[in-house]
């Protein structure tokens, strides 16, 4: 007969009991976080944000948050935001800047959707290590700049791969980058800063496109043995370089003159979903999921306390402010558009060889053709250089047209030509600045009828005035009765020495030009300002 059951027994049975219901509500608690209800999100994603898809059922375990991925290239994304063209609670992008420019532009004053940044990557560079050592030995200091890439592109030694700035938020970042570098103010980008192409010898160099940033690793992995550089986000070059598929790993580079960097931020896009967002965006900054982004997708942490993985120690250096206003990236994207599109340069030089021009002017002159040559280490004169496939029209002018050649830039000799066409010291006794802009548009009429998909502009330089040959007057009626595509054509005039600013004005104004005044600057900034305008 079984003896009944005392106190310690029933309490022991208890006491199981307890800690039965306790690990089912422990393990409940691990499902829905801490008592949380399970709840699903749509998400609208930049296609890279694909890589974290291993982490999403991690998110699901520990919050009891499910993520319903919908991916799409970040400008696209960015595109229907603005547009109110959405059905998702949150959105992912890699950036909200464009987002912001555009609710801006569209008159809504505001900052857009409550942001959470989760992680960083800038965009960089991958070199092939040879490429960047003969790049770093003529660098001064040793440290590679986006001027420097831009040199070795315009002189046709620097082939990259670039995801499209038009649906690539990684091409971009990559373009308001060396654009901003090329403006040289230090501060984001504006209009003025952008009104003349500065990055067309940057652009030549652009070999291969994709209209997403992991469609162009694979197209360099492909063309590897073609190209000398990628330029893509920093985990993009890391995760290529860690996959051991290229036969030549690329040495990551951070351009010393500046980077833009992606913060990849969780957006809040329905109110409604407030809470679940907060534990979301608590989730994904922990530190334990921090360390699992970086070491799996090869992002930085937001926290810069957190010790970083070996690849992603190296300091980024100077990061670059996004532009403030959609009308700049817009003339960005158009300079990108009319490189890409394949249209051939033609600059015609009328240059005043009139004897006021003897000595220290003419070498001046020399020194500055000299430098936009290649010859100017400066950064404004590695991004103001002359380019591959640009053709150059040098025409001596006193009293008369005293010589005409052109020449176009497909190797280092065409630029020895080139110099060689100022070296001459034939001067004139006067001085006919308006029958040499006549003879100019002449000239650009006869290019722009054999081809007329050129882009043709006039530069004329001067440093005295007018005593020969056609009024000012007379020179605007013959203009007028240009052909259409010929008057399109526009002059900068450069005025040195004693030249009338007020005629040079009016003749630039007149064509849709302006003038550069070299009294009050060397006369080799005064070409620089100029450099590169068209339209």
């Amino acid at each position: 007969m079984t003896a009944p059951a005392g106190p310690g027994r029933h309490r022991r049975r208890a006491l199981a009991a307890l800690a039965a219901c306790l690990c089912v509500l422990a393990a409940l608690a691990s499902c829905t976080g801490d008592g949380e209800e399970p709840v699903t999100l749509r998400v609208l994603a930049s296609s890279e944000l694909a890589d974290m898809q291993p982490l999403l059922d991690d998110l699901r375990r520990d919050t009891g948050i499910t993520l319903t991925m919908e991916y799409q290239g970040t400008v696209e994304a960015t595109a229907s935001l603005a547009a109110g063209r959405y059905r998702h609670d949150l959105a992912w992008l890699s950036s909200s800047r464009p987002l912001q420019l555009l609710l801006k532009q569209g008159g809504r004053q505001t900052d857009g959707p409550l942001s959470t940044s989760t992680m960083r990557s800038p965009v960089v560079v991958g070199l092939k290590p040879a490429v960047a050592e003969r790049l770093r030995r003529a660098a001064p200091d040793g440290q590679l700049s986006w001027a420097d890439l831009a040199d070795a592109a315009a002189a046709g030694t620097l082939r990259y791969a670039m995801a499209d700035p038009r649906s690539s938020h990684s091409g971009l970042a990559a373009l308001v980058g060396v654009a901003t570098a090329a403006a040289g103010t230090g501060g984001a980008l504006r209009p003025e800063d952008v009104s003349c192409d500065r990055l067309r010898g940057f652009f030549t160099g652009h070999a291969v496109s994709e209209d997403s940033s992991g469609r162009l690793t694979d197209a360099y992995a492909r063309g590897e043995e073609g190209l000398d550089a990628l330029i893509t986000y920093e985990s993009e070059l890391l995760a290529l370089n860690r996959a051991g598929t290229l036969r030549v790993p690329l040495e990551v580079v951070y351009p010393k003159d500046g980077i833009v960097l992606s913060d990849y931020p969780l957006m809040l896009l329905d109110p409604a979903k407030r809470a679940a967002y907060d534990r979301l965006a608590a989730w994904l900054r922990s530190e334990p999921v921090q360390r699992k982004i970086m070491e799996r997708t090869l992002r930085r942490p937001v926290d810069p306390g957190l010790t970083r993985v070996p690849g992603l120690r190296a300091p980024l250096g100077n990061a670059l402010y996004f532009p403030d206003s959609q009308a700049v990236v817009d003339r960005l994207l158009a300079d990108y558009a009319e490189a890409r599109g394949g249209r051939p340069v033609r600059v015609i030089f009328l240059l005043d060889f009139s004897r006021s021009m003897r000595g220290e002017r003419i070498e001046s002159l020399r020194a500055t053709i000299a430098g936009l040559s290649g010859a100017d280490g400066s950064s404004s004169g590695k991004f103001t250089r002359f380019h591959q496939g640009e053709t150059l029209s040098v025409v001596r002018f006193g009293g008369r047209v005293l010589d005409e050649r052109s020449v176009t830039y497909t190797g280092a000799p065409d630029l020895e030509r080139l110099r060689a066409m100022v070296a001459d010291d034939g001067f004139d006794t006067s001085t006919a600045v308006w029958s040499a802009l006549d003879h100019g548009y002449r000239t650009a009429a006869d290019a722009l009828a054999k081809d007329a998909g050129q882009r043709v502009s006039i530069v004329l330089m001067t440093d005295g005035e007018n005593n020969a040959g056609i009024s000012l007057d007379a020179f605007l009626a013959r203009y007028a009765a240009l052909p259409p595509a010929a008057r399109a054509v526009r002059t900068y005039t450069v005025r040195y020495g004693e030249a009338d600013p007020r005629e040079l004005d009016r003749a630039a104004r007149a064509t849709g030009g302006h003038m550069a005044d070299a009294t009050g600057q060397s006369l080799s900034s005064a070409f620089k300002e100029i450099r590169g305008c068209h339209e």
